[in-house]
């Protein structure tokens, strides 16, 4: 069997066809469009800001309203004892607080029948609670994973996840 020597133009054939492949995840990445949240929150909260920014920074295309969230918890009947700070909506799901991406991320993938996600207070370490007058402490928290029986209109929830 004779081996051939590829010509200059089959090298360069080659090579552009395998940085055209790498670069197609990155190009898919940036072209996906991006999943959308509104946002409620007092125009004061620079918790909720710092939040938004968290979200923007992984992915995520966010409306703000800076008219409270009050209202909005309400209506989307989440209990005031699962409250916090800002409330937002993404894909059909109740966001409460300082949800990390993450855990939105892994929502809009596994679809459960369920309001949305809370993470209720202020936990300092979650996405917003984590600015530099913080000083690096984290306290442990839980996403909970909030659902309503159909039935009562009964409130509950689970862990989703625990960050310790």
């Amino acid at each position: 069997m004779r081996i051939t020597q590829p010509t200059r133009r089959q090298c360069i054939t080659a090579l552009a066809a395998g940085l055209a492949g790498a670069a197609l995840p990155a190009l898919a990445r940036a072209a996906a469009p991006q999943t959308a949240v509104e946002v409620w929150k007092d125009p004061n909260c620079g918790c909720c800001k710092d939040w938004v920014t968290h979200m923007q920074a992984n992915g995520f295309t966010v409306t703000v309203h800076e008219t409270g969230n009050a209202a909005v918890r309400a209506k989307l009947g989440l209990p005031t004892r699962l409250g916090s700070c800002h409330t937002a909506l993404v894909g059909g799901y109740l966001l409460e607080g300082h949800v990390p991406a993450a855990d939105v991320r892994k929502l809009l993938k596994d679809k459960p029948k369920a309001l949305g996600l809370t993470v209720p207070g202020m936990p300092v370490g979650s996405p917003g609670m984590d600015g530099p007058e913080y000083n690096g402490r984290k306290d442990p928290y839980d996403v909970l994973l909030v659902t309503k029986n159909l039935m009562n209109s009964d409130v509950s929830t689970r862990v989703f996840t625990s960050y310790r």
